[in-house]
């Protein structure tokens, strides 16, 4: 059974939004925090934004430098699911992204910004 179901991306142009969706195990949305990251065809994976869990009192959200400012993480805790909101997106944001909470990886889901 998975762990972690992605879904959202898909194909969009320069400067379009889509918004990415990882619904997480109840276990593993409780106990950690939960990441998204991007990684190609062994290019570097990088951090995308970070959200810790709801009873964390020391971590704290955080975006990757690139994306700064364009992204937004948020969390619904009801439906233990993981939003990033992207705006202003750029061709080098393509790339699949992947949610990830501790050794739990989603199946990654590909985004493409194109015109």
């Amino acid at each position: 059974q998975a762990q972690l179901v992605e879904s959202g991306g898909g194909l969009v142009q320069p400067g379009g939004s889509l918004r990415l969706s990882c619904q997480a195990s109840e276990s593993i949305f409780k106990a950690y925090t939960m990441r998204w990251y991007r990684q190609f065809l062994g290019k570097q994976r990088e951090l995308v934004a970070s959200i810790p869990t709801v009873t964390s009192s020391f971590d704290t959200i955080r975006y990757g430098a690139s994306v700064k400012g364009r992204v937004t993480i948020s969390r619904d805790n009801a439906k233990k699911t993981i939003y990033l909101q992207m705006n202003s997106l750029k061709p080098e944001d393509t790339d699949v992204y992947y949610c990830i909470a501790q050794d739990y990886w989603g199946q990654g889901t590909q985004v493409t910004v194109s015109s």
